[in-house]
């Protein structure tokens, strides 16, 4: 089958399904909807959330929204997302009767509930020898989230992943920000497909990522003229003082920027600005050379300045999180790479999507 050209023009319109949380198939079509907006931001909880208007909405269930395009004779069709419908209201103007409702991805079902309280995973565990091992944190990742959602959870495996202290949940605490935790400290966050389907990504640098599209202004361009780039160097420290508490002592690093091809260091600003860390995340029973690695790597991590890019372009099947190339020369953007934070776009013939992405320079260090 041939795939679609998201560069080339196409005939579009979208379909809505109530979707069977028992089976996570669709249920039924939905042929009521007269608007519909997805908004896509990793910095939320649940990554996605919707708003839509219809003529009639019952209670909760699970909506699935699809862009069918047709392009030279051949149909295609795609998932835009899965969301659980709340919250609806509406307008009455005498005639007619508009509801309006926002929906959510599947992830809310984790901050519906809490863990019991005192709720904890010990950091070691007994194995089938009958000994302890380290914890797998990945392994009640998947458990938690499968006992407490309806969507499919795609497992991840990861024997690497292990607990060094124990767990415990807070009093306020859902299964959301306990989960979201236990991922912080396996160094992975949640994602999202446009089924719904929930599964975790692994924290990397974005430069090692693969760029899923290309972004310039060639002829052939989806990319929208207007594009907007923001920095700041505003509290980007040259120093940093790191201080660690162990069973002999107080254990101190200090490590300062004096590089004169930095542009943010002490000799080129003038002075000093310090970033201290009184609580390190260090494996084992801490030392010194432990913690001098990990204030040069600190202040190495610190000083970066991020470059946030909005621009808007036609539909591609750009997920938030993704990794693009930005080769934008009128704007001064030469094969840029960045991830995309955010998106939002209407459903509407000729989809333009509304875009967030950020990239990092490095003003310190290798």
């Amino acid at each position: 089958m041939p795939e679609i050209d998201w560069t080339d023009s196409m005939q579009q319109t979208f379909e809505f399904y109530e979707v069977d949380p028992g089976t996570w198939k669709n249920k039924s079509k939905i042929n009521d909807i007269t608007s519909f907006e997805i908004t896509r931001d990793i910095s939320t909880e649940t990554i996605e959330t919707a708003s839509f208007e219809c003529t009639d909405s019952d209670g909760e269930y699970y909506i699935r929204a699809y862009l069918v395009a047709n392009q030279n004779g051949t149909e295609f069709r795609f998932p835009l997302g899965t969301f659980l419908v709340q919250t609806p209201s509406y307008e009455f103007d005498g005639k007619n009767r508009s509801l309006k409702v926002d929906a959510y991805s599947p992830l809310l079902e984790l901050k519906e509930n809490p863990p019991e309280l005192g709720y904890s995973i010990l950091k070691k565990e007994p194995n089938k020898q009958g000994n302890t091992e380290p914890t797998n944190i990945m392994k009640y990742v998947n458990d938690i989230c499968e006992n407490n959602m309806r969507a499919p959870v795609i497992r991840v495996i990861d024997e690497e992943a292990v607990l060094y202290d124990n767990y415990i949940s807070n009093t306020d605490d859902t299964w959301m920000s306990f989960v979201n935790g236990l991922l912080s400290k396996a160094k992975y966050s949640f994602a999202l497909d446009e089924l719904g389907q929930v599964s975790f990504d692994k924290i990397i640098d974005y430069m090692a990522l693969a760029h899923r599209w290309t972004y310039d202004d060639s002829n052939s361009s989806i990319l929208q003229p207007k594009i907007t780039v923001n920095k700041d160097l505003y509290k980007i420290p040259n120093v940093v003082e790191v201080f660690c508490s162990t069973d002999n002592g107080l254990l101190v690093s200090v490590v300062k920027n004096t590089d004169p091809s930095s542009p943010i260091s002490i000799p080129n600003r003038g002075r000093e600005i310090c970033h201290r860390d009184t609580n390190p995340n260090l494996p084992g029973i801490p030392n010194q050379a432990m913690l001098d690695e990990y204030a040069n790597q600190l202040l190495k991590t610190l000083s970066t300045i991020q470059h946030t890019v909005s621009y808007t372009h036609g539909y591609t099947p750009v997920r938030v999180g993704d990794c693009v190339l930005l080769n934008y020369k009128r704007a001064g953007l030469y094969n840029v790479k960045a991830k995309v934070t955010s998106q939002n776009f209407k459903l509407e013939p000729g989809i333009q999507v509304s875009e967030t992405a950020v990239y990092i320079d490095r003003l310190y260090g290798d």
